[in-house]
């Protein structure tokens, strides 16, 4: 894998690479919460990925409770059976790591074929809900049922790091337009 290719994965199924963005295209025209990392030692780590799940969970979390338009996709208006779901007392945390962890475990195969050795790789998690499932759903929730109306992006690219101590190499950061509304969340409708 080079550099500048790119997959993107929603729920463990690759998309055709032409049709790969940018993350931040991505972000730009999907709703939902999300978080990024990258691996370290010749690809064989996710750098803090127990923290990355945790945060993207507990944004997702915040915003269903919050402002459940920054994770649906052209939400319509929201039937009583997402409200069941945005009032249920569940683990959140378990349903969001599980389904996480099993989109990583069907990406990781095809994406370690197509990485050179050594490469590094940068991940972007997003995590969005489906209104489409969720109006065909019968029956009111169970966690088994869940995961049929939440979706998992993985956008999986290259990546250099830089060299350390090099100052040209150096990060460079500026903060610029409004602060996120809800900051303890990181949602991609702030990246707009």
């Amino acid at each position: 894998m080079s550099h500048g290719n790119r997959f993107l994965f929603k729920n463990g199924v690759v998309s055709p690479a032409a049709d790969t963005p940018s993350v931040a295209g991505f972000l730009e025209a999907h709703t939902g919460a999300y978080t990024t990392t990258r691996t370290h030692k010749n690809g064989s780590e996710l750098l803090f990925w127990e923290r990355h799940l945790l945060r993207l969970s507990n944004s997702f979390r915040l915003l269903l409770k919050e402002n459940p338009r920054l994770l649906f996709e052209k939400p319509k208006n929201l039937s009583t059976a997402f409200l069941e779901l945005s009032n249920r007392a569940m683990m959140w945390d378990s349903v969001i790591r599980c389904l996480v962890n099993d989109s990583m475990r069907k990406v990781v195969p095809f994406v370690e074929k197509e990485r050179k050795f050594g490469e590094e790789l940068a991940i972007m998690a997003h995590l969005s809900g489906n209104l489409e499932n969720l109006d065909h759903l019968e029956g009111g929730f169970d966690e088994g049922k869940i995961s049929e109306v939440l979706d998992v992006h993985l956008h999986i690219g290259g990546y250099v790091p830089p060299v350390f101590g090099v100052t040209a190499s150096a990060a460079h950061l500026a903060v610029v337009g409004r602060g996120r509304d809800f900051a303890n969340a990181k949602y991609s409708d702030w990246v707009r």
